[in-house]
């Protein structure tokens, strides 16, 4: 499951890309790249896959991932759909992590740039306390010209490793095969797992889509990432149901079967697992915030 090397673009002019993007399909593949990149979803949601970590981002969100750590932004549905009425806006910074030059995280004042990038090595996340202060530097990165560019992205990242509990996404032991040939195999099966996560996936058939035999398919989904295909497949419901119960126009026992769950038990179960809480203890920790 080889992650695809983007190429970021390069502007002579700056040290550094911000972009802001307004289309849900940039980029929208499993990929790597050798820049740092720091996101903030202004507005959109969807599941995303960082490293071996998979769960669900919403409008808001602002996360920093490391150079080479493969990630994949997978917007919901409804941002395809010819008539849509719902819009993205996103962004993007990237950046090399010795573009201030190779001596400057080692200046003891720089501690925290340092620190924080070390984290981003697995992907990290920021908690709801920070994340519109966040955005909003983020944006500023975006309006600024001359040294304030660089400046607002120093002080955004300092207030990162400022945020009180922040979530480091991918495991450490997470590793990822550079030299696999097959470039287009884990888009094959993100890709037909989102399509089809709300119904029964016999093992079989996911061999099928990814061209290898059934025991053959298993073992390498697992050596890959580390988690077998049942547990992968159960967490892109419970980030489903994760949504439907924010959304609040279902029961949590509709919830369970549009999820894909065939009974409540092994919904409630895996739930719990994934998430620490219960569906309900979820959706009223998340309208108690609203």
């Amino acid at each position: 499951m080889k992650p695809q090397l983007l190429k970021v673009s390069n502007n002579p002019v700056h040290s550094f890309s911000v972009r802001r993007d307004e289309v849900p399909y940039i980029n929208n593949r499993w990929h790597y790249h050798a820049e740092v990149e720091l996101i903030y979803f202004k507005k959109g949601n969807g599941t995303q896959f960082i490293g071996d970590s998979i769960k669900r981002f919403s409008s808001g969100d602002v996360l920093l991932v490391g150079a080479h750590l493969p990630h994949y932004w997978r917007f919901d549905d409804v941002y395809f759909k010819e008539d849509k009425k719902t819009s993205a806006d996103v962004l993007v910074v990237h950046f090399n992590e010795n573009f201030w030059g190779n001596q400057f995280l080692a200046l003891p004042e720089n501690k925290i740039l340092k620190t924080i990038l070390e984290k981003a090595q697995r992907g990290v996340q920021v908690n709801e306390k920070s994340k519109r202060h966040i955005g909003d530097l983020i944006e500023s990165i975006l309006l600024a010209e001359g040294t304030k560019k660089i400046i607002n992205l120093m002080e955004a990242l300092a207030a990162i490793e400022n945020s009180s509990n922040l979530t480091q996404l991918s495991s450490m032991g997470f590793k990822h095969d550079f030299e696999d040939t097959e470039n287009d195999r884990i888009n094959t099966i993100y890709n037909y797992s989102l399509a089809n996560f709300k119904r029964k996936i016999q093992m079989e058939e996911m061999a099928g889509v990814a061209n290898i035999s059934p025991n053959s398919f298993c073992r390498y989904f697992k050596s890959r990432t580390r988690k077998t295909y049942t547990q992968f497949i159960s967490e892109i419901r419970v980030g489903h149901a994760c949504k439907l119960l924010i959304e609040d126009n279902m029961n949590v026992k509709q919830i369970c079967y549009e999820s894909g769950f065939h009974n409540f038990a092994s919904f409630h179960k895996h739930f719990k697992v994934i998430t620490g809480k219960s569906p309900l203890s979820y959706q009223k920790i998340y309208l108690n915030k609203i």
